[in-house]
């Protein structure tokens, strides 16, 4: 009697162990806070022409921000945008917010000659 005790508190420890992980698993980019990447241009790229794209991915954002003007992105987190550089040096920045107000914020520098 106690071995059928036994095999089955250990089934149900086991699940209950699988069930947790499994959670934490998924839950696990929201715990990490918003994410941006940025995929191009490249930090420091000099340019010739005034008109750039920006592209990349960003994750777990509910609001995102191109130099302080709210963007979007598809269903898949990509996003794609167009900008004009002014001569000289640039500064973009990109800046995203969870639900839980945390915020992350990535920047370019470049140089339009």
């Amino acid at each position: 009697m106690r071995k059928i005790i036994f095999t089955k508190t250990g089934i149900i420890l086991i699940l209950i162990f699988l069930f947790a992980i499994y959670g934490l698993f998924k839950a696990e980019n929201f715990l990490l806070g918003p994410k941006i990447i940025i995929e191009s241009p490249k930090n420091g790229q000099v340019f010739t022409f005034s008109d750039i794209e920006i592209s990349g991915q960003a994750s777990n954002i509910s609001l995102f921000y191109l130099n302080g003007r709210q963007i979007f992105t598809d269903k898949s987190g990509k996003f794609k945008e167009s900008l004009l550089l002014a001569r000289g040096y640039n500064i973009i920045e990109l800046k995203a917010k969870d639900k839980f107000n945390r915020e992350v914020k990535e920047i370019r520098e470049l140089v339009l000659k």
